[in-house]
């Protein structure tokens, strides 16, 4: 079994790490230079890391609000070693439950391909396509959070 804890990033460490960790999964793969890691909605966020037994970051998810009814989950990422082991879906449950506690009654992301049967297995339901900053095909789907 995987040891680790899913957290909001408190020091400046893990700030640092967690932005780290998603410019490197996400953007660098694409050649985005690492001025494309932030958006507006940092300030507005709900952050979070999963971090290992050796104090890594090995996931990330950030829940931001589009309106009072609507979360949005952005910068979901996994490191590959440790892909398919439900890490992923803690970060995306916590997220929703987080959500959940301040009122939104729904989820929307924009997922990659390779991510899609992965929202699927979790309750999201595809919606349109999506055209991402990062210039790769994207999907939007959606969840009902009950």
């Amino acid at each position: 079994s995987m040891n680790y804890i899913i957290k909001s990033p408190e020091t400046e460490s893990e700030w640092e790490r967690y932005f780290n960790f998603r410019w490197e999964k996400l953007r660098k793969p694409l050649g985005m230079p690492k001025d494309t890691l932030k958006d507006d909605k940092e300030q507005d966020s709900c952050h979070l890391i999963a971090v290992n037994n050796k104090e890594e970051v090995i996931g990330t998810g950030r829940l931001h609000f589009n309106n009072e009814e609507e979360g949005q989950i952005r910068y979901m990422a996994v490191s590959e070693s440790i892909q398919r082991k439900g890490l992923g879906s803690a970060i995306v449950s916590e997220l929703e439950m987080i959500a959940k506690k301040k009122g939104a009654g729904e989820m929307v992301l924009n997922a990659r391909e390779n991510a899609i049967n992965f929202y699927l297995s979790l309750g999201y339901k595809e919606i349109e396509p999506y055209e991402s900053d990062t210039g790769i095909p994207h999907t939007t789907m959606r969840k009902e959070l009950i």
